[in-house]
């Protein structure tokens, strides 16, 4: 892929979902820059994430860190393993400078994530910002903005 374009864009966001609901997580962490965000704030309209607290703000690093114990055989809380399944809305281009390799795209979801008898639902949208690097679309940030962000949650196992 060395071109730009809006359904270069769409299809990296169903392919990243679809990425992520068949746990094939180092794939998925590959997608992300050397310096790419996954980030979930913790209030609604929340300007920055390092001057307010937020649900998660992990770097690529970190996001390695919780992918190697999502595979630990010692990770109890994941005996049996968690599955999850994305459901889309059209994701809409807020923006996209195809000369600059930039985009960035805006999706509502419904995320459902499961183990065992237990079953959570969580909506909202995610904002990827993209980036072309070498010819491959790369996240510089995901920001996955939950609708009840501001709620009591247990633990969230699997990325959104």
């Amino acid at each position: 892929m060395n071109t730009l374009t809006e359904k270069t864009v769409l299809d990296f966001v169903y392919a990243e979902a679809r990425m992520l609901d068949e746990q094939r997580f180092d794939d998925w962490l590959q997608l992300f820059t050397d310096d790419g965000y996954y980030w979930m704030p913790l209030t609604h309209n929340q300007p920055d994430p390092r001057l307010h607290t937020s649900l998660l703000y992990e770097d690529k690093l970190l996001l390695q860190v919780r992918i190697e114990r999502l595979h630990g055989k010692r990770t109890f809380s994941q005996q049996p393993h968690s599955r999850s399944h994305h459901l889309l809305q059209l994701p809409t281009v807020e923006s996209m400078d195809a000369a600059k390799g930039e985009a960035v795209v805006r999706t509502a979801f419904h995320y459902v994530e499961t183990r065992v008898d237990e079953q959570q639902l969580y909506a909202g949208w995610v904002t990827h910002t993209l980036v072309m690097q070498d010819g491959v679309l790369k996240i510089k940030l995901k920001k996955v903005e939950l609708v009840n962000c501001d709620a009591a949650f247990g633990n969230i196992q699997l990325f959104m």
